[in-house]
């Protein structure tokens, strides 16, 4: 017998006993549930105490199709990429705007209230967010220019 009849074979008989479970066949092929990794971005705010401070918010997904998810961000009003040359420091400042920053490619960091260093390498998404207060420390790292991409909100009135 074929393996992969045999394989689906197995899966679909052991479904049916262990939970009255049938796997779906896309193309003939058995097609099982898949746990993803979960997605976070950096949110920085000004808290109470009028300093900038970090927390991880997770992506949340919804299906859109048998092997696609899309989370849905807030909308922004256009895109810029910004390159920033490696050692580059910016001391304290405020973001000038509501946006998300996406690093993609180079290494920098961001230090806010406290100390906290949040590090941003390639993939890395900030939503900033912190328009008032101290503000926030912007380190570009490592040897090679850092490029973003930055995404304006179009709401810019805050939470």
């Amino acid at each position: 017998m074929n393996v992969r009849i045999l394989a689906f074979v197995f899966v679909f008989t052991a479904g049916a006993i262990v939970g009255n479970v049938v796997p779906p066949l896309i193309g003939g092929h058995v097609v099982m549930a898949q746990t993803h990794k979960p997605v976070y971005a950096t949110r920085l705010y000004t808290g109470s105490d009028n300093q900038t401070h970090a927390e991880e918010v997770e992506l949340k997904f919804t299906t859109t199709g048998p092997t696609a998810e899309v989370s849905r961000m807030l909308p922004v009003s256009s895109a810029e990429l910004h390159r920033s040359a490696a050692g580059t420091v910016q001391d304290w400042h405020r973001a000038p705007r509501r946006q998300y920053v996406i690093t993609l490619s180079g290494r920098g960091e961001v230090e806010v209230a406290g100390g906290k260093k949040i590090f941003a390498g390639p993939g890395h998404i900030d939503l900033v967010e912190d328009t008032t207060g101290k503000g926030h420390i912007s380190r570009e790292l490592g040897t090679e220019d850092r490029v973003t991409l930055q995404l304006p909100i179009s709401d810019q009135s805050g939470r």
